[in-house]
């Protein structure tokens, strides 16, 4: 942030700690007198002037650093309390304030318990935005390990990821006792489109149905791309005749895709077989390998009902 935004966004805050600063300082020279320069205690004026600097210098690091909100709020105005506590003190070393005034130790001791207190609550809510923060970042460097586990042509993961998430999501469902399924959906013909209309097409259609099948997925629930034109869905704590629907509707969204070819305009009328399985105590690989046997003989079932 530059010093004009800083000026522009936290004008109020730093016209404030002026506005008390030159009050602090018209006071003492107000009501006291100037001590003579043998009086000056110069470690007391280095170690107290350089602490009150340093404060201003955490100010202006703070304010150029973060983003205006509560947070910052709470941190600039507990340093400008402490500031303002140690400006008093350097003031004392100059000028000497008559003994039956009081105010001045109010001046001098009063904003720093305040400032602290300010300052440590804006430290833990920071503390927890970096939380937060990190999570965030120790995501995006797991998806950024495992990007070559994803489909370079849809959003979604691969075969690859697909058995990760199947292992863990048999642990997952052994260690609660809930129900695992996996439902996979074929497209009819697809090669037909690719012979017919190019493979370009075909890679159209193929991020077309991924984004249909999203949208009609429930949030819990995992698809990703197995290979070619077979998608597989992982559906925690479903069971088989709730897994069943939902491939009925899956279906059922794809017939009702309205796609158009990109060169001519033309509706692709598609159609897609699926297949549905409950998750027992088996490998992954046996998990799938039941399934894609199962498609398999959905296809010929599907063909003569059509």
């Amino acid at each position: 942030m530059s010093w004009l935004n800083i000026l522009k966004h936290h004008r109020w805050k730093l016209g404030l700690l002026l506005l008390a600063a030159n009050i602090d300082l018209w006071l003492t020279l107000a009501f006291g007198t100037a001590k003579s320069f043998s009086e000056w205690q110069w470690l007391d004026i280095v170690g107290e002037g350089g602490t009150a600097l340093f404060m201003l210098f955490w100010l202006v690091l703070v304010l150029k650093s973060r983003p205006t909100g509560r947070v910052t709020n709470f941190l600039s105005i507990g340093l400008s309390c402490m500031f303002l506590s140690w400006w008093m003190d350097v003031l004392d070393e100059f000028v000497r304030l008559p003994k039956h005034i009081h105010w001045d130790h109010w001046l001098e001791s009063g904003p720093m318990p305040i400032g602290m207190v300010l300052l440590t609550i804006g430290l833990f809510h920071w503390h927890r935005e970096q939380q937060a923060i990190n999570q965030q970042m120790e995501k995006r460097e797991r998806v950024f390990r495992e990007h070559r586990l994803f489909d370079k042509l849809t959003p979604l993961g691969g075969a690859d990821y697909l058995k990760r998430q199947i292992s863990d999501c048999l642990s997952q469902s052994l260690e609660q006792q809930q129900p695992l399924s996996l439902l996979a959906l074929d497209i009819d013909d697809f090669s037909a489109i690719n012979q017919h209309y190019g493979h370009a097409e075909g890679d159209a259609v193929l991020q077309a149905l991924s984004q249909l099948i999203l949208l009609n997925l429930r949030p819990h629930d995992l698809l990703c791309r197995l290979a070619g034109d077979r998608f597989v869905v992982i559906l925690p704590n479903t069971g088989e005749s709730q897994a069943r629907l939902l491939a009925l509707e899956l279906q059922q969204a794809v017939q009702g895709l309205a796609h158009k070819t990109r060169q001519q305009g033309e509706r692709l009328y598609l159609a897609a077989s699926t297949a549905v399985v409950m998750a027992v105590s088996e490998t992954p690989e046996a998990l799938l390998k039941r399934l894609n046997l199962t498609l398999a003989r959905a296809k010929p079932l599907r063909r003569q009902r059509a």
